[in-house]
């Protein structure tokens, strides 16, 4: 019995680690955020949140993944498009959040990176679902039935990925308006 109490306080404080990581590198920056500054957010040494996670890299990919997690109970799936127009929206919203991807997903380029199965699982997923929002779209007439579905995903991914790298760099520029104007080209 003691086990499931002291399992399920370790599964609260991971939230909680989570949550405060989410906040300070959304809004601090990944360079500017520390494992020490999220240790003190959430009561604990740094050595006491690495616990939780086994590495700094782990966490780091725990982060990505609890970002995931959060954008979909944010964005409810009505349209595929509509829903992930919404998360590129809001990731304009945390800028280290997109630091912190566009990193290690370079970083996961290594077979021996800790984040390479969660990006390879990742894209599977996305993929998937993107897939099968497409076929669907084409067959209903909203989605050009002449292009290849797998070619619309390699390419929107690539424009969403690449649109991040260059908003770290430019700001101003509207990732949410360039891959509305994707969409708009994929219509009869």
């Amino acid at each position: 019995m003691a086990k499931r109490g002291a399992y399920a306080k370790g599964v609260v404080k991971r939230e909680e680690i989570l949550e405060a990581a989410l906040e300070i590198i959304g809004h601090r920056g990944y360079r500017s955020a520390s494992v020490r500054e999220i240790a003190e957010a959430v009561g604990l040494s740094p050595a006491g949140l690495l616990h939780y996670f086994g590495s700094k890299e782990q966490l780091l990919v725990e982060i990505l993944r609890a970002r995931d997690a959060n954008d979909a109970q944010q964005s409810p799936e009505v349209d595929f498009a509509d829903s992930f127009l919404e998360v590129i929206r809001h990731n304009a919203q945390v800028p280290g959040l997109i630091e912190l991807y566009t990193r290690l997903a370079a970083e996961a380029g290594d077979a021996e990176h800790p984040a390479r199965a969660f990006f390879l699982d990742r894209t599977a997923t996305v993929h998937q679902t993107a897939r099968e929002a497409l076929v669907s779209a084409q067959r209903a007439g909203r989605i050009r039935a002449d292009l290849d579905p797998e070619w619309i995903i390699r390419a929107g991914h690539a424009l969403a990925d690449g649109l991040q790298n260059a908003w770290i760099l430019d700001p101003t520029i509207d990732m949410a308006a360039d891959v509305g104007q994707f969409f708009a080209l994929l219509k009869p």
